[in-house]
C-alpha cells in the first residue's frame, strides 16, 4: 500500500499487486526473499496480502514441487490446482497423521451412520404397518371361518335327518307296520326323491 499526497494537497492511497510488473513481490517471492519476475509462476495465485496461504503450501508440499506442479498444467486449470493445494495443507496441518484422508474418513463414517439410522427406522415403520394390518386379517379370517362352520353344520344336519328318515323307513318295513295306514305311495315317493335331492351317494331303492 502505497500512500501519496497531491499537488493539491489530497492524500491517495493505492494499493499494489504482486506480479508481472508490479513493485511488491508475490507472497512466494517475498517468502524465499527473491525477486519476482515478470513471469512468476507463483504471483497469479498467491498475492502478498495472503502471505499465509503460500507459506502454509510450502510448509507441506515444497515449493519447487508445487512450481513443477503448476507448470504441468494448463493454465486453466491451475487456479483449482492451487485451491485444491491449500485445502489439502490445511488439513496436513490440522491432522499430520491422516491429512485429508482423516476428514473423508470423518465423513464417510457419518454416512454410514446414518444409513443405518435410516435403515433402523425403515424398519420400525414396517413393523408399525404389520401390526396395524393383522387386525384386519384376523378380523376376515374369523369371518371366513364362520361361514365355514355355518355351511359344515347345515350340511350335517342335513345328513342326519336323512339318515333318521332312513332308519325310521326302514324300520317300518321290517316291523310289518308298513302299510297303507303308515304312508301312501305319493308320501313314498316324495320322502325317496328328498333323500335322493339331500344325500345323492346314498341312492338306495326303498323297494329292495
Amino acid at each position: 500500500v502505497t500512500i501519496q499526497i497531491n499537488k493539491t494537497g489530497v492524500i491517495v492511497i493505492k494499493a499494489e499487486m504482486g506480479g508481472p510488473g508490479s513493485s511488491s513481490p508475490c507472497a512466494s517471492c517475498k517468502l524465499l526473499r527473491r525477486r519476482c519476475a515478470k513471469d512468476c509462476i507463483f504471483a497469479p495465485y498467491f498475492p502478498p496480502d495472503d502471505p499465509h496461504k503460500f507459506a502454509i503450501v510450502h510448509k507441506v508440499f515444497g515449493a519447487s514441487n508445487v512450481s513443477k506442479m503448476l507448470q504441468e498444467l494448463p493454465v486453466n486449470q491451475r487456479a483449482d490446482a492451487v485451491n485444491s493445494l491449500v485445502f489439502e495443507a490445511n488439513a496436513r496441518v490440522r491432522d499430520p497423521v491422516y491429512g485429508c484422508v482423516g476428514a473423508i474418513s470423518y465423513l464417510q463414517n457419518q454416512v454410514s451412520q446414518l444409513q443405518m439410522q435410516l435403515a433402523v427406522a425403515q424398519a420400525e415403520i414396517l413393523c408399525i404397518q404389520m401390526q396395524h394390518e393383522q387386525p384386519l386379517q384376523s378380523h376376515h379370517q374369523v369371518l371366513e371361518l364362520d361361514q365355514d362352520e355355518k355351511a359344515l353344520l347345515l350340511n350335517n344336519n342335513n345328513i342326519n335327518n336323512c339318515n333318521n328318515d332312513n332308519n325310521n323307513l326302514g324300520y317300518a318295513m321290517s316291523s310289518g307296520q308298513f302299510n297303507s295306514n303308515f304312508a301312501s305311495p305319493s308320501s313314498i315317493m316324495q320322502m325317496q326323491m328328498q333323500m335322493q335331492m339331500q344325500d345323492p351317494l346314498k341312492q338306495e331303492s326303498l323297494w329292495t
